[in-house]
């Protein structure tokens, strides 16, 4: 079929041997691409295996669109079970790797098991085999290096850091400096004692409609280019509303979510003064150039470089998740230490929204005695940055009592430490992102019912609930808990979309779902309807929510943490937002009946007949025959 190779590579790392199998009939059309493809193929593979053992698969799915041209359209999804939260594992990455991997001819690796030594996966083309290396014990930027020195600097890398090798349940996989941060999949490439995948593509796919594709690709870089949000993004990159989130909104979390916007500044701050925090600050003193994923013509990374003093670094960065979680979260107002700890991350392989949470709980349990400083062996405190540098060290390499204590992340240091349940800012075991949802009753729902644990992007409904519209919806009130289970629904289903496709979910405000029904059929040939595309999105969605449920994930799991729930926010432009249990369970029973769900929140056999995928009711309840 046009648009697809039909192949699946499957790699088994204990016996170095690969094999290619077709993919099934249906996929195409009921998963289309991507991170659809990797949640059936995980939801077919496993079932109540340790996600750190041989049998927990790692699975790369460039997206449908990815290699093809279309702007903004680079994403690979790494699909697996989560060592961090032991549920359906999802994180997607835009980086050359799976253009590369894509242009050898596959739609989807899969690799299995774990190789008897450290070693390295390297495809090119049909040429693919499995090595021992020497680059086990080294950080992610050397090793790349000597990687590329022996294989050749036209090879794509996906590679772990020590963290990873370590398996630290928050560690990340890095893909040419973009990193698949969420879920501690990384952990799970180390588990395998694959230290990194490499690729290298010589072929080109066939598509159903060349001349057509081109021509709406020449259509959606002129539309990108000349959108008003482009400039700005280009400009300030993905933090360009910081001082608004602050300013207007309020939902910037500070001081381990105590705060809703980062008071320690803004209370002094006078007249025109910035936040050092603000990219309007620091972009111009030191970011040297852009940084673009594949196919990109907006691009919105920055390579930030502090020359000389303590904090020296490159980084491609400093995202916004990255200023909340390492800064205003721990109240560190200096944008060379806040690079300086986006770097360290990179290096050692470590998701930076979960380090700066697992860093930001264990001041608080300072604060309140919880740990004692003379047992922990280091001074946290907030606003203090050079104990956090030290302590991002410590956590990647699980070393000393800090990285046996905060190594897996938030859930896991309550569990160890056996306090401090009441500030531990995470669901299912997956820190928040910075988003404050005591400022949004949407925002909270869609945290609370994300398969993969807190994530703004499984939803991203916080572009709707922040300026009160995006594609259908209008007049969004964000402190209402009226409609949401609608919206979140609805968001969810077409995010998922993009990630079948490939597509950067920063270009939600430009395609929407009609943008891609010509593009798919100039890919493909087919055929289909924003109906058609949502019912794509509804399938994946609960594949995602099956694996769960097969996993015990309910609905007690659909929950906020303690802090969201029983403290409100005491100051600010959101001053008294709280999201209150009796709130949560009303949005939940809706929004479990806009899915079809049963009062528990679990697919129907009905909805996912309806669906088409029957064997998953099967495999859910039994097979009815």
């Amino acid at each position: 079929m046009n648009g697809y190779w039909g192949k699946i590579l499957v790699v088994d790392a204990e016996s170095g041997d690969s094999a290619v199998e077709p993919i099934p009939n249906n996929f195409p059309a009921y998963f289309l691409g991507g991170f659809g493809f990797g949640a059936r193929i995980l939801f077919d593979e496993v079932s109540n295996v340790d996600a750190l053992s041989p049998e927990n698969p790692l699975i790369a799915c460039p997206g449908l669109l990815t290699a093809t041209g279309v702007p903004t359209a680079s994403k690979t999804a790494f699909v697996s079970k989560s060592p961090l939260t032991g549920t359906f594992g999802r994180s997607v990455v835009g980086a050359r790797f799976g253009v590369s991997l894509k242009r050898s001819g596959y739609d989807i690796l899969v690799v299995k098991n774990k190789a008897e030594k450290p070693s390295v996966l390297v495809i090119e083309d049909e040429n693919v085999y499995l090595e021992p290396t020497n680059t086990w014990g080294l950080k992610v930027r050397e090793a790349r290096e000597k990687l590329k020195e022996k294989y050749g600097k036209d090879f794509s890398t996906a590679i772990i850091g020590i963290a990873g090798e370590r398996l630290s349940k928050i560690a990340c996989i890095d893909c040419d400096e973009r990193q698949a941060g969420r879920g501690g999949l990384g952990a799970v490439m180390g588990s395998k004692n694959i230290k990194a995948l490499l690729a290298k593509g010589t072929k080109k796919m066939e598509v159903y409609n060349e001349e057509r594709l081109r021509e709406l690709n020449k259509i959606w870089r002129e539309r990108i280019a000349k959108h008003p949000a482009t400039p700005i993004d280009v400009n300030y990159g993905t933090a360009e509303f910081y001082d608004w989130m602050n300013r207007e909104r309020g939902m910037i979390p500070s001081r381990n979510w105590r705060y809703s916007y980062f008071k320690k500044i803004y209370d002094s701050l006078e007249g025109d003064e910035k936040s050092h925090l603000d990219p309007y600050y620091w972009v111009p003193k030191y970011v040297k150039r852009n940084s673009a994923c594949p196919a990109c013509n907006k691009p919105c990374g920055k390579w930030l470089v502090v020359e000389g003093g303590k904090y020296s670094c490159t980084v491609d960065g400093v995202d916004y998740e990255t200023l909340y979680s390492f800064g205003t979260n721990l109240e560190i107002d200096d944008i060379e230490a806040v690079a300086k700890a986006n770097e360290l991350c990179d290096e050692y392989g470590i998701d930076t929204i979960s380090a700066g949470l697992v860093i930001s709980w264990a001041i608080e349990a300072m604060e309140k005695g919880l740990i004692k400083e003379e047992d922990f062996e280091l001074k946290l405190r907030f606003g203090e940055p050079d104990s956090v540098l030290k302590a991002i060290k410590l956590i990647a390499t699980k070393e000393g009592k800090v990285g046996s204590i905060l190594g897996d992340g938030v859930k896991r240091a309550v569990e160890k430490v056996g306090k401090g349940e009441e500030f531990a800012i995470h669901i299912k075991g997956m820190e928040l992102p910075g988003y404050d949802v005591r400022g949004s009753k949407g925002l909270a729902l869609a945290f609370a019912v994300s398969y993969r644990g807190a994530c703004h992007l499984t939803s991203t409904a916080y572009g709707a609930e922040l300026v009160g519209k995006w594609w259908t919806f209008d007049n969004v009130d964000r402190f209402s808990t009226e409609n949401k289970a609608f919206e979140i629904k609805v968001h969810e289903d077409l995010m998922a979309v993009y990630d079948a496709l490939g597509v950067c979910k920063f270009s939600r405000h430009m395609f929407y779902a009609e943008g891609f029904l010509e593009l798919i059929h100039a890919v493909t040939g087919m055929k289909m309807d924003v109906w058609d595309l949502m019912a794509v999105g509804e399938r994946i969605n609960n594949l995602a929510r099956a694996f769960n449920v097969r996993e015990g994930f309910g609905r007690k799991d659909d929950t906020l943490p303690p802090r969201v729930l029983k403290e409100a926010i005491p100051s600010g432009p959101s001053e008294g937002g709280i999201i209150l249990e009796n709130e949560l369970e009303v949005m939940l029973e809706r929004y479990y009946e806009a899915r079809g769900w049963d009062s528990e929140g679990r697919p129907t056999r009905t909805l996912l007949h309806i669906l088409g995928m029957d064997e998953i009711a099967d495999a859910l309840y039994g097979d009815k025959n």
